[in-house]
């Protein structure tokens, strides 16, 4: 059973950034795609950004966060990151990083880890 491990997250100021960091408990080139979901407080699960492992990293992102956030992946580490720029309070969540594949063209997750908490202040 895969295990996914966020950190990262913390409280940041409007305009700052932060790195968030999944470690994952395998090899990461045996998983089709990543992502990272975020969960703000009282709201739906958004799904932030995602990389095809298998497919040579491509990457996709929400508009609310696309040119500001960065999805990026290092497979010596088993690890994916999400590089977070030009942070606004709107995104603070949690965010959750998964695991998935894509089937007809839409990311489906099948596990995430435990989350990271970001806050960003005004």
């Amino acid at each position: 059973q895969v295990q996914l491990v966020e950190s990262g997250g913390g409280l940041v100021q409007a305009g700052g950034s932060l790195r968030l960091s999944c470690a994952a408990s395998v090899d990461i080139f045996s998983i089709n795609a990543m992502g990272w979901y975020r969960q703000p407080p009282g709201k739906q699960r958004e799904l932030v950004a995602t990389i095809r492992i298998i497919n040579g990293g491509s990457t996709n992102y929400a508009d609310s966060v696309k040119g500001r956030f960065t999805i990026s992946m290092d497979g010596a580490k088993n690890t994916v990151y999400l590089q977070m720029s030009s942070l606004k309070p709107d995104d603070t969540a949690v965010y959750y990083c998964s695991r998935g594949r894509y089937s007809g063209g839409n990311y489906v997750s099948d596990y995430r880890g435990r989350g990271t908490q970001v806050t960003v202040s005004s």
